[in-house]
């Protein structure tokens, strides 16, 4: 057997600033703390959330530069800390690791605690699975456990083509939703295609006044969006925000007798394995945008910033 390397390759960034600013470099390999993996990566997702970190120069939390940047992972398990019973080494798995904390998944192992992991979904490879835990998580955590989407349900998403929006479409028809979307007309056979019952071309038309009569609006555009699709709600409605919200907006929602939400996703093993059951039984799949090698990182923020995508954009690390 090959012995693990004590070092690897990572995109880093020094300082704030635009994709220039990723370089791969060459650092020490993780070791895992008692109750984490070790994982390989073999392919990691790109998220807005990577960007805008980028940008910033900073997480939630706090943390300064130099860091590493991305959260979606799907690898095999190369070794594991002590007490770990889940898995083993040579496990496929699949996570979201330490969001919103730095997890550096731009690399070729990422260590975390050993329940930020679930199986990898039977018949995905590394690529398709790599695209699937941030923004899926954020879609079922929104819509099963904070709306608790029901049958017959109508559901509204805003950005349905996005990343966690074509995810969203797919998670509320699978509870029996009745599911509007809002995208650009030219995506919207890729959405009818998910399972979508309405479409909305928000460059043409308002969608405050084309939709009513809504249980859930799932809303990641920010801007006058959240004010506007408390509109579209009917009484008792919720709104499930990604993003933060102006403080007039729950305000304006108590007094229709609306609720207001806003989430920040989680590590989640339950959801993960919600999300797999989809997957496997054929009612969820993520669309790959693009997939790219570690050293173009770069170039997938570049692309990714476009907002003209579709779906994913995913690394490929090693072989």
């Amino acid at each position: 057997m090959t012995a693990t390397p004590a070092r690897m390759l990572a995109i880093r960034q020094e300082t704030a600033g635009g994709p220039e600013v990723l370089r791969l470099v060459e650092t020490d390999r993780p070791e895992p703390l008692p109750g984490e993996v070790l994982v390989r990566v073999r392919a990691a997702g790109v998220n807005p959330v990577d960007w805008k970190t980028r940008g910033r120069g900073s997480y939630y939390t706090g943390d300064t530069t130099p860091f590493g940047l991305g959260f979606d992972v799907s690898g095999t398990v190369e070794a594991v800390g002590d007490g770990v019973t889940l898995y083993a080494p040579g496990d496929e798995v699949y996570g979201m690791p330490r969001f919103p904390h730095p997890a550096g998944a731009y690399a070729e192992y990422v260590t975390a605690p050993t329940r930020h992991f679930a199986p990898k979904p039977r018949g995905l490879d590394h690529v398709q699975a790599a695209g699937l835990p941030l923004a899926a998580l954020t879609a079922w955590q929104a819509l099963v456990d904070t709306a608790d989407v029901r049958e017959g349900q109508r559901v509204l998403i805003h950005a349905a083509a996005g990343g966690v929006g074509h995810l969203a479409v797919q998670i509320a028809k699978a509870r029996g939703a009745y599911v509007i979307g809002t995208a650009s007309a030219a995506k919207h056979d890729f959405l009818r295609d998910l399972g979508a019952d309405e479409l909305v071309d928000y460059k043409e038309r308002d969608f405050a006044e084309a939709v009513s009569d809504v249980d859930v609006v799932l809303e990641s555009i920010s801007g006058d969006y959240p004010a506007r699709s408390l509109r579209v709600l009917r009484p008792g409605g919720i709104l499930v925000s990604l993003l933060p919200l102006d403080e007039a907006v729950p305000a304006a929602a108590r007094e229709r007798g609306l609720r207001v939400s806003r989430l920040l996703v989680e590590p989640d093993l339950a959801g993960l394995r919600g999300i797999t059951e989809l997957v496997e039984s054929g009612r969820l799949r993520t669309e790959i945008a693009a997939v790219l090698p570690l050293v173009e990182a770069a170039k997938a923020h570049e692309l990714g910033e476009t907002g003209r995508t579709s779906g994913k954009i995913v690394l490929t690390v090693g072989d």
